[in-house]
């Protein structure tokens, strides 16, 4: 059996759409399965059994056949989220106990980390984990992260083969329930198809240009293959960046999107919401060089053969 938590989100989807592609059924679906919209992304693929996110470990130590392999994915991703609290019981405290399930039980392991952690990027955004705990998040949702991070650092005791990944800008299919937290061409398809344009978010930082604020955008399906990839791997244990490599525009994205929509450029800018403008991350850019040296060779989707790719199945949806 492998479990997914989180398994009716975005990336866990479509974690477990590929995994049934290549041939595994037996999958342990756990979540809160209390939004019917994130549902959906559940009805096409094939799970073994649902279990409510706090019935897991009761279930989980109950269990007399074997557990395979654990994708930890579950979390509250909301980086306005504001609750300390909330975030610390689900984030960190729940991570926790995934890893203490993982070391009682010789359960191999990849959790989500995020690039949330690295804030502004004062320190880079180089997975080297000796930088770990001094990194300066900007949000409860980053700090909740890089607190589990530093955690399990820290751990005498460790699951036999464990990843952290930090993932960086994820697009692709099956985010339709994220609302204000779905990617930048989710938002931008839409909008261009109700107002034939487009309105992004202005610099407040003198040294970017309007919409030259960039990001490491990586497709959900590269995202996968290295979770899958991971799990046949299982050495090199340790925490790694996950994004394409490359940082490229806002600009470049959406004008991307208009050339796979078939419609003229129109772009036009409104101010970063206040609620989010100190916070706001104006560059990211994973150094992938350390997944790349334990011997991950896969090609990295290009942002506009990704945004065409993604684009063909909203239209299809």
């Amino acid at each position: 059996m492998i479990i997914v938590t989180g398994a009716a989100g975005f990336i866990a989807s479509n974690l477990i759409k590929r995994l049934n592609t290549d041939g595994f059924k037996q999958i342990i679906a756990v979540d809160k399965f209390d939004n019917p919209e994130k549902n959906k992304n559940l009805e096409d693929l094939t799970i073994l059994q649902k279990v409510e996110r706090n019935d897991f470990f009761e279930w989980a130590y109950g269990q007399e056949q074997e557990i395979e392999f654990i994708f930890h994915l579950g979390a509250r991703t909301d980086t306005s989220e504001f609750d300390r609290e909330l975030l610390w019981s689900l984030n960190t405290d729940y991570s926790k106990k995934i890893w203490k399930l993982c070391i009682d039980k010789q359960i191999p392991l990849v959790y989500a980390s995020s690039a949330a952690t690295y804030g502004l990027g004062e320190l880079g955004y180089d997975d080297d984990e000796s930088k770990i705990p001094n990194l300066k998040p900007l949000n409860p949702y980053g700090e909740s992260k890089n607190e589990f991070d530093i955690w399990a650092l820290e751990q005498k005791e460790k699951p036999f083969f464990w990843t952290g990944l930090k993932f960086f800008n994820v697009y692709g299919p099956r985010e339709y329930h994220k609302g204000r937290m779905a990617s930048v061409i989710f938002h931008a398809f839409n909008q261009i198809q109700k107002t034939d344009g487009m309105k992004l978010f202005r610099s407040h930082n003198p040294e970017f240009k309007d919409g030259e604020q960039m990001r490491d955008f990586v497709f959900v399906e590269d995202v996968v293959n290295v979770m899958i990839w991971l799990m046949h791997h299982r050495k090199n244990s340790g925490i790694y960046n996950l994004g394409s490599g490359k940082a490229r525009t806002f600009l470049d994205l959406v004008r991307a999107v208009f050339k796979s929509m078939n419609k003229e450029e129109n772009i036009s800018f409104i101010d970063t919401p206040e609620d989010i403008r100190d916070k706001y991350q104006y560059f990211t850019e994973a150094n992938m060089d350390k997944l790349k040296r334990i011997g991950y060779k896969n090609p990295f989707t290009p942002l506009e053969e990704g945004v065409q790719q993604y684009v063909k199945e909203l239209i299809k949806a």
